[in-house]
Parts: C-alpha cells; sequence; structure tokens
C-alpha cells in the first residue's frame, strides 16, 4: 500500500503483547471513505510528533497485516516506521466535515452486520452503528493487575532498556469493564464493551478527582456515555471485531469508539 493518508477516528485503550510490548488498536477512514486498521502501534513509545490525536490526519507507510485475514487489518512496515501527522479535522458546523467522511456507510440492524462478518468474502470488521436505543452504561469488574506472564514477556522484549529507564511506565489495567446495553432498529438487544481509550482514560481522571472513590469515578463515566452522550448526543458506535473472536463468538463486535455529535432538532432547508 505504501504511504498511506488516514483519518484517525479509534484509538483503543493500550493492550500487553506477549509478543510486541504495549499495544495501541488503531482505525479510520482512507481518503476515498473506506476503513482500515492499523496494528499493531506501539503508540506511547512514539515520538511527541507522532502521537496522533483523534480526527488528525495521518500518512504512514504501510503493508498488509498478512497475520490477520480481516480485510481491514494492515500495519506500519516496522514497529519504528514514521508516522507523520498532516492535518486535522475540527466539530465546526456541528461536525460537519467528519460526517462527511465518517457516515458514509451506517448500519442500524446488528444481525446483519454481523452476518456480514461471518461471510467469507466480506467479512467485515468495522463498522459505523446506530443504536436504536441506549438502554443502559455499566461497570463490570475484571483483573485488576496485568498477568505475570505478560509481564514476564514485556522484561524479556527489553521494554525497559536503559533508554527508557525512569522515563516509561506499563499503562495501567482497567479495573473495570464498561459495556453498553443497546437496542437496534429490530428490537434485538445486546450488551457491548467499549475499549477506546477516551472512555478508560475518564475513569482514571474522574477516580482522581473523587480521591479513589471507585463508585463516584464510575457514576460520573456512566453520566457521560449514559446521561449526555444517549440524551444529547447523536450517537453511533464505531465498531471493530477482535481477531481471535471473529468467527467464533455470536456477536464478534465491541465498541472501539464513539462519534457524537450535538442532536440537530431542525434540518437546515438551504
Amino acid at each position: 500500500m505504501a504511504i498511506t493518508k488516514v483519518l484517525i477516528t479509534v484509538k483503543t485503550y493500550p493492550t500487553l503483547s506477549t509478543k510486541y510490548d504495549e499495544l495501541v488498536c488503531t482505525a479510520g477512514f482512507k481518503e476515498d471513505g473506506t476503513w482500515i486498521r492499523i496494528y499493531p502501534v506501539p503508540f506511547r513509545k512514539k515520538s511527541y510528533a507522532e502521537q496522533y490525536k483523534k480526527y488528525d490526519w495521518i500518512e504512514v507507510d504501510l503493508v498488509k497485516n498478512t497475520s490477520d485475514f480481516r480485510p481491514e487489518s494492515y500495519r506500519p512496515v516496522t514497529m519504528d516506521t514514521q508516522i507523520n501527522v498532516v492535518g486535522h479535522i475540527d466539530t465546526k458546523g456541528n461536525w460537519r466535515q467528519r460526517k462527511e467522511i465518517c457516515l458514509g456507510k451506517i448500519y442500524y440492524n446488528l444481525t446483519e452486520l454481523i452476518t456480514e462478518a461471518k461471510d467469507n468474502k466480506l467479512c467485515t470488521s468495522l463498522a459505523v452503528f446506530k443504536p436504536n436505543e441506549i438502554i443502559d452504561f455499566y461497570a463490570e469488574p475484571v483483573e485488576r493487575e496485568w498477568s505475570k506472564a505478560k509481564l514476564d514477556a514485556l522484561n524479556q522484549l527489553n521494554l525497559f532498556e536503559t533508554s527508557l529507564a525512569g522515563k516509561y511506565q506499563v499503562v495501567q489495567k482497567l479495573p473495570y469493564k464498561f459495556k453498553f446495553q443497546i437496542k437496534d432498529n429490530q428490537g434485538k438487544e445486546s450488551n457491548m464493551m467499549i475499549e477506546d481509550w477516551e472512555t478508560g482514560q475518564l475513569y482514571w481522571k474522574c477516580l482522581a478527582k473523587h480521591e479513589g472513590d471507585e463508585n463516584k469515578a464510575i457514576a460520573d463515566v456512566r453520566k457521560k456515555y449514559f446521561n449526555d452522550f444517549s440524551k444529547t448526543k447523536d450517537l453511533h458506535f464505531f465498531l471493530g471485531t477482535t481477531q481471535v473472536h471473529h468467527y467464533k463468538s455470536i456477536n464478534p463486535f465491541i465498541i472501539i469508539g464513539t462519534f457524537s455529535p450535538k442532536v440537530e432538532l431542525q434540518t437546515k432547508l438551504f
């Protein structure tokens, strides 16, 4: 594919990999409006100039990720490949330019989307989905620490080499999974996990604000995603499958990002 221009719309919360180290899954849209996934990216180890934000245009040298059967999946040529930020799309006009690129194809029927994912020819693994109703938003407790096996693997990968000593710390593991309970346009109910980096960062920010009170922190996160987003925003989800569960799970999709312009109460006629 060579140098590719991508509008970044998705950055997932960092995970630990036994093969690489700490990685982020990035996804977005090419200039023609088609989806692309970029993985792996050692985002927090990139230089400041390379640490792109959502809705930045980046240029990066990509090749097909041959270890991933999903058609949208590409990777930088090497882990050290330069990422260049070349522009940004703001929120002017209630996200007008963002809508033009991101909302070219919207799914409303979850069963239809899952069927496309299971189709060997289509193998859809990234999509924009508009829920018909947000029923709830909640947190489920999970393991609080990274597994020893993964941490040991990082040490073997020289994550803590001298050049990073005292400067780099492994990202904190979230002690909760955050989930939306939603309904599609056919009345089908689903509970879908959200792995957006911003969700994790909001939790840590709220936890600090409430001096370690996890219940209050969760309540604040819920207030944003349920009371605010689902009530006042024209909320769409960016959905993605995980490679390991793409064909195995009944619903292989998780929420990897949100698209949340304000609700437009009146359509402009001219």
